[in-house]
């Protein structure tokens, strides 16, 4: 130790980031790895900042003002973070602080030069980079100026974007230390990154390495396009050597110059093929020793690399865990079932414990392994007509994974490869009663849970529960009800592929589903429209709901005129759907009956937009359009060829669809009634954990498993900072984005709609409801906040069932992910919607107000002009 603040770098490893920040703590971590050289330096410790700050009471209420900001107050982030560099910049160093860091110096040697480096606290964690957010100077020479740009390295904690970066990701301002690196310069022949993962495609088994000439910070700023070399196995697979017109180099004065490059070197290797190859064995070493992939800074001194910076790459998305060293391909079961978003623990164990299949968690999200499926041809060909039929993408992104050949490898068909896809054909006779005897089943299911759930607490609740969760799959796994949910799907796919062949009718099963009967979704929308009728006659009421904040407001109603009859019909309402809610998969997730202040501006749209009765004209609408459809089909089909048959086959499909599409949403109407019920149960149990001073708030339980929350309900002893660091992951899982498709290597595998039929500049994808609608978009990524118009065309990323009551009020449908039998693309078709979706990245290239024009029938989206809103709202 060099003193009270300053700390060798050879004295400090990564478990002291609170003293030396993140960067200093992975600078002296990397300094004890066996092979690696790092530039000698020293640490002056996150304390001496602690008293900078000290000496300035006025930053507190500064640092007050700025942790009240929102992000986008650019303009008071830009003069309160200025004047708190300034301030700190103005504080003079202490002489006893001083006298270390020029002791420190005298060791390395004064005269030399340095590099004078921020490293905050919160920097170069797993979970957060916070890559670029504070400073470094170079080339710093001479006492006197390296205790000039700590104090800058100090202030550079709240730069304008260090401020906003902390406020966008919720890091307090308050918590947040600066330590400062001093490390001796290096003058490097060549200079760059290695990334251990590729950046790009996530492929742990492939290292890109970025190299131009001079010092990095040509290339960390953009200056020069690198060299750039993708290594796999020890071998050099791609290169691509670039033009480096300029160099970063250091000035005899101190600190940096840009100088042109002699154009005879402009296009040679910044590195040979071996040092590219020895760079990269280095960069798995320092990989290894930290235990995940990592963004290497290195300078090229005399054939030697020198490591000057290394930190996780945070952007990729994790592998899931397996027990093998075998190669694996998994599907994402969030976009299958309309839930990209993270879940949280206990959500997360619960859908695994009551799924079908076997599933696999990474990142927050859950996925499955296909690899079997894919290695046999037999199940293999069926398998990936299933998927390409739900989503085209994903079966683009299996095939391109396929195409190489040897990363799935070839089973015999007598493999274990499990049923095949698509389950059996259906034999079912189309007979209504079938489904109703289906729903009655599930009804009483569910009444026998409700009943037998009561008395059970503490360590019985969760056997009973293990119990249930069987009963769950049994009746979610009856074959009836998949005989049932195959027949819809199978007779739709008949009729859009007969019917394009026959008459050139593209998607006609679209019309035909118009108010199909019995869709519990498509009735939960025009049932809140209903709601909407009751409450519209008091304007009292409507007032009252305008201006509510709290949840408790229903037992406000009777008090006002027409407020008992309002109350009754919202709490029916929720006796029949108060179980749904947006991310409903996830059992954390709170459900309508839990925050009834999602439904009211939903409510509150439908007393604006429409008429009283309109549920039931829209119903009636609806189903005198299919019937039209139906009938004129059946007569341009008996006019063809062999007609009659035709028309019979035709006609039979109709039915079957009419009979059995409906129900293709009543399963998981039934998973989420259930889990209401486990959920209840649960949080009655946290409850008494809370009383009993086990946990300290009940939703504690949701960053448990459902085996560990059964352990503290057992021994009533909880790991309060296990439940901490789960807070912790989860928050991070948010900036992550589940592929399609992901291999064991890493590899987020991106698919792409093979189609040139489409405009240029449309934005392609897939074509679920038919008919073409031109409006106002409105790009909506919380249910909630919705404010709809007439005509308004919805944008999202995805919906599931809770959004179907927002579908009333809307002209068309975008979403970013989504399938020809998801349920967004199936209540679109009963209500008469078009809709697109899987389109990619539509929220972003689509803004909010813009002019756009939804073709369902043909699966592209136009975008005519810029923002209306304005114009429109007054907004």
């Amino acid at each position: 130790m060099i003193g009270q603040h300053v700390l060798d770098l050879q004295e400090v490893d990564e478990t002291q980031v609170a003293i030396v920040g993140g960067k200093g703590a992975h600078l002296g971590e990397l300094s004890r790895i066996e092979g690696i050289r790092v530039p000698a330096g020293f640490c002056v410790t996150t304390d001496a900042f602690r008293r900078i700050m000290a000496e300035a009471p006025s930053i507190d209420d500064r640092l007050d003002r700025l942790s009240r900001l929102n992000p986008d107050d650019r303009e008071v982030i830009r003069t309160l973070s200025a004047e708190i560099r300034q301030t700190i910049e103005g504080i003079a160093i202490p002489d006893d602080l001083a006298a270390e860091i020029t002791h420190a110096l005298a060791r390395l040697g004064e005269h030399a030069a340095y590099a004078v480096r921020s490293s905050a606290t919160a920097e170069d964690l797993p979970t957060a980079s916070f890559a670029g957010q504070q400073d470094t100077y170079l080339n710093v020479v001479g006492p006197a100026a390296i205790l000039r740009h700590v104090g800058r390295c100090w202030a550079s904690l709240f730069t304008e974007r260090a401020v906003t970066y902390r406020l966008r990701n919720g890091f307090d301002h308050r918590k947040v230390h600066m330590a400062v690196v001093v490390q001796r310069m290096v003058f490097p022949h060549a200079a760059g990154i290695v990334f251990t993962a590729d950046p790009v495609t996530g492929n742990r088994k492939v290292s890109t390495v970025d190299a131009g000439f001079g010092l990095g910070e040509a290339l960390v700023s953009g200056l020069v396009n690198p060299d750039v070399y993708k290594v796999r196995d020890g071998e050099i697979v791609t290169k691509a050597v670039a033009a480096k017109k300029r160099a970063v180099h250091s000035s005899p004065a101190g600190g940096t110059r840009v100088l042109p490059i002699d154009p005879q070197r402009q296009e040679l290797p910044a590195l040979t093929d071996a040092q590219v190859v020895r760079l990269v064995r280095l960069g798995r070493r320092i990989e290894a020793h930290f235990g995940r992939p990592q963004d290497i800074e290195w300078c090229l001194v005399d054939d030697g690399f020198q490591i000057v910076q290394s930190r996780p790459i945070t952007t990729l998305f994790p592998i899931p865990a397996a027990r093998d060293r075998e190669n694996h391909v998994y599907l994402s079961v969030g976009h299958q079932q309309m839930m990209t978003d993270p879940m949280k623990p206990l959500g997360l164990s619960m859908w695994r414990l009551t799924a079908m299949a076997p599933m696999h968690e990474a990142g927050g999200r859950l996925f499955v392994d296909a690899t079997r499926r894919l290695a046999s041809p037999a199940s293999r060909a069926a398998f990936l007509e299933m998927v390409g039929r739900s989503d085209p993408l994903t079966r683009d992104a299996l095939e391109t994974v396929l195409d190489r050949g040897d990363f799935v490898p070839a089973l015999p068909d007598a493999g274990p490869g499990g049923p095949p896809a698509g389950g059996a054909s259906a034999p079912v006779e189309t007979d209504p009663a079938i489904v109703t005897e289906l729903i009655e089943r599930s009804q009483a299911s569910i009444a026998t849970l409700r009943r037998d759930i009561r008395t059970k607490t503490g360590p019985a609740l969760f056997d009973f529960l293990l119990e249930a969760f069987q009963e769950h799959k049994r009746v979610l796994g009856d074959p009836l009800s998949m005989q049932a949910i195959m027949a819809g799907m199978e007779a739709t796919w008949w009729l859009n592929d007969r019917l394009r062949e026959w008459l050139g009718e593209k998607n006609a099963a679209d019309t035909l589903t118009l108010s199909a009967p019995g869709n519990v979704t498509s009735e939960m929308g025009l049932a809140l429209l209903d709601v909407a009728d009751v409450i519209r006659p008091h304007p009292q009421v409507v007032a009252f709901l305008q201006g509510i904040e709290g949840e408790n407001f229903l037992d406000e109603l009777p008090k006002l005129a027409g407020g008992t009859e309002a109350r009754d019909a919202v709490e029916a309402y929720l006796d029949r759907y108060g179980m749904r809610c947006v991310g409903e998969i996830d059992i954390t997730r709170p459900r309508w009956s839990e925050r009834l202040t999602t439904l009211v501006p939903l409510i509150l749209d439908n007393i604006k937009l429409f008429e009283p009765g309109a549920a039931e004209r829209r119903f009636h609408r609806g189903r005198q359009e299919a019937e039209k459809k139906r009938q004129d089909l059946l007569e341009r089909l008996r006019a063809l060829p062999d007609g009659e048959r035709k028309a019979d086959e035709a006609k039979r499909m109709i039915d079957r669809v009419r009979t059995f599409i409906g129900y293709r949403e009543y399963p998981k109407y039934n998973i989420v009634s259930r889990y209401f019920v486990y959920k209840q149960a649960l949080l009655e149990e946290a409850e008494r954990l809370v009383r009993a001073d086990v946990l300290l708030e009940k939703e504690d339980i949701f960053y448990l498993t459902f085996q560990e929350l059964h352990d503290v309900v057992r021994s009533k002893q909880v790991d309060d900072r296990l439940i901490q660091r789960r807070k912790d992951a989860f928050r991070s899982y948010h900036a992550l984005t589940p592929p399609r498709v992901l291999t064991s290597d890493g590899e987020a595998v991106a698919g792409a709609y093979r189609r040139d039929d489409v405009p240029a500049g449309a934005l392609i994808g897939l074509p679920v409801s038919a008919g073409t609608v031109e409006g106002r978009a409105r790009v909506i990524l919380d249910m909630a906040e919705a404010d709809l118009e007439a005509g308004d065309i919805l944008v999202t990323v995805h919906t599931d069932p809770s959004w179907s009551p927002l579908f009333v009020g809307i002209a068309g449908l975008v979403t970013e992910v989504g399938g020809l039998m998801t349920h967004g693309a199936v209540i679109a078709r009963e209500y008469g919607l078009p809709a697109v979706v899987g389109v990619e990245r539509a929220t972003g290239l689509i803004r909010d107000g813009q002019r756009i024009r939804v073709h369902g029938t043909d699966g592209y989206v136009e975008i005519l002009r810029g923002n209306t809103r304005d114009r429109r709202t007054g907004g």
